[in-house]
């Protein structure tokens, strides 16, 4: 009789639930029918692949309950189930399968557990000597607030145990933390509410890995163009890193390896970190499947979650040819899609909570050629002349100087709001001074209605924005004018523009790319 193997579906598709879950439950699939064992599948989303007919043995279109799993467990009787592939709302029932007896292939519950409680995370982490940010656990605003008095604001706010950074916000005072800690107390539920120091201006890396328990290999290493503070689910970022120096990615290498030592990792693991002051802090830990698995199987020709599946199995990463990172010799950049044009009047603004509904890739031999290519496969068609307007808040307004003088130089005229046009105007940066939309016309809002702006750069001034600012994004998508949110995203984004006037743009298969990097 042939060995059975239970997959667990990340469930309906929701906004902030990535459809990556859904190519690692694929992959794993496929890598059952290599490997002669039948796949079962269960899932209950009939716009996915896993749910497709042919793509297991069997398909069980239930939801992902306890008790429904444990029907068709009694019913097919596997050698295991696998939680790591279908995101979060497979893991949290890890545990309860786990005290019905259910054998978990890969990584253990006990070690699920000790990456999603904070307590325990705490105590790896201080075992380690690695650096986490200030934090602490709460359930009532009063607690809250003895924790974000404790160690500082700004803090950020969030429920334990859930998917795309739900209810997760940066509170920047007592009156902002106490709105947001009613919101992530409904979600979070008997689970304790984390409050976390937040590292403003800090650089976010993802890392994946994949572990068969004595062998730990990184997948990829990728750098967040936004900065800290927006979900990595709808963060752009670069493979490999465009920034960060020797030294810090030789404490990340080392940081992770020892993470998935300690945590017995069979399967993949994806690490969050945070790059503060030439300081390295984990942000989170998840052994499981990330959504930046698809992204980086791409981008290094290895398909990661196929031989995640082959280690729950017992094979060896030795045995199955993958004993070291790929670091590219080319640029690959994931770039977030949004739905906001199916929205008209929601805020554009990226933040902890992820609202991107898809991603996309754009590869090439630099930085620029890869970013615009990414950028046009997201639908930012970025112009090569025109108006722009600049609207930043203070915090940004010494960086936005290089960016404005680049686009003048590139031959763009500058408008911008009050504020930032006196900025520019002490480096000698020539800007139209546009009034506030409540005090006169032609405002930035008449001028986008009018097709006379092609680009716009707006930084909100705070997690709770003016009124001004949300009419200005929300015309944005109405217009479908290219624009940015963080100063980040700002300089990838001339960067690109650059590229466009002075490079033309070549088309390349994936093939073709890893023989460049196999022939390095």
């Amino acid at each position: 009789m042939k060995k059975k193997v239970i997959i667990l579906g990340g469930g309906p598709n929701r906004i902030g639930q990535g459809i990556e879950f859904d190519y690692c439950c694929c992959h794993a699939a496929y890598a059952l029918r290599e490997e002669n064992v039948e796949s079962i599948m269960i899932n209950c989303n009939p716009e996915t692949v896993s749910t497709d007919y042919d793509t297991s043995d069997r398909l069980y279109f239930e939801p992902l309950t306890f008790e429904d799993i444990m029907n068709v467990i009694d019913q097919e009787k596997p050698l295991g189930v696998i939680v790591q592939f279908g995101g979060q709302t497979p893991l949290n029932l890890a545990v309860p399968l786990l005290k019905a007896g259910i054998n978990l292939l890969g990584t253990s519950a006990d070690s699920i557990d000790i990456a999603e409680d904070r307590k325990r995370f705490k105590q790896m982490l201080d075992k380690l000597g690695l650096l986490q940010p200030a934090s602490g656990t709460a359930f009532t605003f009063a607690q809250a607030k003895e924790v974000a008095n404790r160690i500082g604001y700004p803090v950020l706010v969030r429920p334990s145990y859930v998917l795309g950074g739900r209810a997760m916000e940066i509170a920047y005072d007592e009156q902002v933390l106490e709105k947001f800690i009613k919101e992530a107390a409904e979600v979070s539920g008997e689970h304790p509410i984390l409050v976390d120091k937040f590292l403003e201006d800090a650089i976010e890396v993802d890392v994946d890995l994949v572990g068969d328990g004595r062998e730990f290999v990184i997948g990829g290493i990728m750098e967040h163009i936004e900065q800290a503070g927006v979900h990595s689910g709808d963060a752009a970022m670069s493979l490999p890193t465009y920034t960060l120096s020797a030294g810090i990615l030789k404490q990340i290498r080392q940081a992770t390896i020892q993470m998935a030592k300690e945590l017995h990792v069979v399967g993949l693991m994806n690490v969050q970190y945070a790059v503060k002051d030439s300081k390295v802090y984990i942000l989170e830990v998840n052994p499981r499947a990330s959504r930046t698995i698809p992204f980086v199987s791409k981008v290094i020709g290895v398909p990661l979650a196929k031989l995640a599946t082959k280690v729950m199995l017992g094979r060896k990463l030795k045995d199955l040819g993958f004993t070291r990172e790929i670091i590219p010799r080319y640029v690959a950049i994931k770039e977030s899609v949004f739905p906001f044009n199916r929205f008209p009047g929601v805020d554009i603004i990226l933040g902890p909570e992820m609202k991107s509904t898809g991603e996309v890739m754009g590869i090439d031999l630099d930085f620029g050629q890869a970013y615009i290519k990414s950028q046009l496969a997201a639908g930012q068609k970025l112009p090569t002349k025109g108006n722009v307007f600049i609207s930043v808040n203070d915090r940004d307004k010494r960086n936005i100087i290089l960016i404005a003088k680049k686009l003048k130089d590139l031959g763009f005229k500058i408008f911008a709001s009050s504020g930032t046009a006196a900025a520019l105007a002490k480096s000698k940066i020539p800007a139209k001074v546009l009034p506030k939309i409540s005090e006169g016309k032609p405002n930035a809002l008449d001028l986008m209605k009018e097709g006379k702006l092609q680009l716009v750069i707006n930084t909100p001034s705070g997690r709770i924005p003016r009124l001004d600012e949300v009419k200005i994004r929300s015309q944005v998508i109405l217009s479908g004018i290219p624009y940015t949110t963080t100063i980040f995203g700002a300089q990838a984004t001339v960067s690109g523009i650059e590229v466009l006037l002075t490079k033309k743009l070549k088309v390349k298969s994936l093939q073709e790319y890893y023989a460049r990097a196999a022939g390095s």
